[in-house]
């Protein structure tokens, strides 16, 4: 493939992964004009042996997470003025030779951010065991709701990123929902997504593993977190609304019961109370953080 002189870079998280980082900086560096490694607080020799496979290596002192290397070497490849950043897991489940594929769709302008998927070619679905899709999919349809609803793999970390969405992406999570912070970020910055077939090899040996429960709540959290902040009067005031809805219903109860028989329904008049309590609040805290977030967005605007 012609690159046309393009700086591309890439970039791989890493954490005890000394078994795989050799050959994955090989196999990778045809393909870019750099490796960067991240090292986040291996105990192993995983920098020193990506550093003598050619890799440059960026070392966190700690443990810090998935997501806190993927920021590291973001904003390296920013420093560094890259076109085109390509991330991919280090446990050797991704095929550094697959590289092409992902980048030729932002070589010809058709596309921000390439996401491998899994999912595209029925070869491709049924490599993946049965657990991991059923949990790849419930993830990625609860992402639908806040980000892209045409992506088939939300959690595929085997990536590429044009110079638009190197600039634009500004990140924070450390964790494993990072995966999913980018679609949502993309999607407010108006980039462009396009998803192609890509392998992912699972009978590797001591491949990096994460819980399915933790990872799944994590990337609920994170949509959770994006759709209060962003649609306060949606989240809040919908939530606040039916609160009511559901306070009111059981005093409705409570005064039919009391109309027919004079019994005072105790219970009834508890909950009744505590829905439309919290509706009032629900809806206070939705118009509270919607005037608060039109008041910044005027701010930033007279700046």
């Amino acid at each position: 493939m012609d690159y046309n002189n393009k700086k591309i870079i890439v970039c791989v998280p890493a954490y005890n992964e000394a078994r795989h980082i050799e050959n994955i900086v090989r196999d990778a560096k045809p393909y870019c004009t750099e490796v960067i490694v991240c090292d986040d607080g291996s105990v192993d020799n995983t920098g020193e042996l990506a550093r003598a496979a050619g890799a440059t290596v960026i070392r966190h002192e700690s443990n810090r997470g998935y997501g806190a290397a993927i920021k590291t070497l973001f904003n390296t490849a920013k420093i560094r003025n890259a076109d085109i950043m390509i991330t991919f897991d280090s446990d050797g489940q991704h095929d550094p030779h697959e590289i092409p594929k992902i980048v030729e769709p932002i070589l010809k302008q058709e596309a921000d951010i390439v996401i491998g998927s899994r999912f595209l070619t029925a070869d491709d679905k049924k490599k993946v065991p049965s657990y991991r899709s059923f949990g790849i999919k419930t993830i990625t349809k609860f992402v639908h709701a806040a980000s892209y609803d045409h992506i088939t793999d939300s959690q595929n970390g085997f990536r590429a990123y044009g110079r638009n969405a190197i600039s634009k992406l500004d990140l924070y999570d450390d964790g494993m929902a990072i995966s999913t912070e980018i679609l949502i970020k993309a999607k407010e910055n108006n980039l462009t997504i396009k998803e192609v077939p890509i392998t992912v090899t699972y009978d590797v040996e001591d491949a990096s593993t994460h819980s399915p429960i933790s990872h799944g709540a994590s990337v609920m959290n994170s949509v959770i977190q994006f759709i209060s902040l962003r649609h306060p009067l949606s989240f809040y005031g919908l939530t606040g609304i039916v609160c009511l809805i559901m306070g009111i219903s059981f005093m409705s109860v409570a005064l039919e019961l009391f109309s027919r028989t004079r019994y005072v329904s105790t219970p009834s008049i508890l909950i009744s109370a505590t829905f439309v309590i919290t509706g009032i609040v629900m809806l206070a805290t939705g118009v509270i953080l919607y005037t608060m977030k039109a008041l910044i967005r005027g701010k930033i605007k007279e700046k």
